[in-house]
């Protein structure tokens, strides 16, 4: 869910992670080569899931932060020196490839969702050209309802190439997040650009029986092509929002 963000309490909680790991290296005047302590006990320190761990984890490796070894866990990577922070703003930010269940821990929501369906099946022409990939290649595809506080807010249907996180297949997205199994897969899929478009439409017959309304009320729908660190498409995602409970927000710059 594209979004803007204004402060570091508006970040997902992965890259709150990472950031308090790197503040953590800084102040102990880590060098290249020094080994970090153990996935169990850097997530028992900052009072996360190792899922959210290994999502921060591999974040700062997407940076040149720190780097894993197979058998050895992870060190502080080869740099001349770790980079410094950003300068602080209170002005509005790029806006962010965020997911639902991120944007809903930013704001202090509960997020849920019910699978309608998951299966693997062959991609076709047209999901091929869009994600990269050969046509009839492995494809994952999940329809679920997506809930925020228990309210109904948008039905969702994502397809992703199975080879980019062969998890995607074996996980229940009745309470995963699907952005956290991308950052924990080997090697991670951090999303990091999206092509994004958004409609109005009337709602389908199926659409009015799951969100139980009329055929008047108004349905936005967003498509979403979403890009990993490396410039690869992971992600083909078409929300289906009810009109009175979705506003998207955006900030336009006029470049120099």
């Amino acid at each position: 869910m594209p979004r803007g963000l204004f402060a570091d309490d508006a970040l997902p909680l992965y890259e709150r992670t990472a950031k308090q790991l790197l503040d953590d290296l800084r102040a102990t005047a880590a060098h290249p080569g020094d080994r970090l302590p153990s996935e169990r006990a850097l997530a028992t320190r900052y009072a996360v899931s190792r899922v959210t761990l290994r999502a921060a984890l591999a974040d700062l490796e997407s940076r040149g932060i720190v780097r894993p070894s197979s058998t050895r866990g992870w060190f502080v990577a080869d740099l001349d020196q770790l980079p410094e922070p950003p300068a602080a703003t209170t002005a509005e930010a790029t806006p962010q490839v965020q997911g639902l269940a991120d944007f809903a821990r930013v704001n202090g929501l509960t997020p849920s969702s019910r699978v309608l369906s998951a299966a693997v099946r062959p991609a076709t022409v047209s999901e091929a050209e869009d994600l990269r990939i050969a046509p009839g290649a492995d494809l994952f595809e999940l329809h679920r309802l997506r809930f925020l506080d228990g309210l109904l807010v948008v039905l969702e249907h994502n397809r992703l190439p199975l080879a980019a996180c062969p998890a995607l297949a074996e996980t229940d997205f009745n309470s995963a997040s699907l952005y956290a199994t991308l950052r924990a897969a080997n090697p991670p899929q951090t999303p990091r650009v999206a092509d994004y478009s958004c409609e109005a439409r009337h709602p389908t017959p199926r659409e009015m029986e799951l969100f139980e309304i009329g055929d008047t009320m108004p349905m936005l729908v967003a498509t979403t092509l979403t890009f990993n660190q490396a410039g690869r498409p992971i992600e083909l995602t078409v929300q289906v929002y009810r009109g009175d409970r979705y506003r998207f927000r955006a900030s336009i710059t006029n470049p120099a």
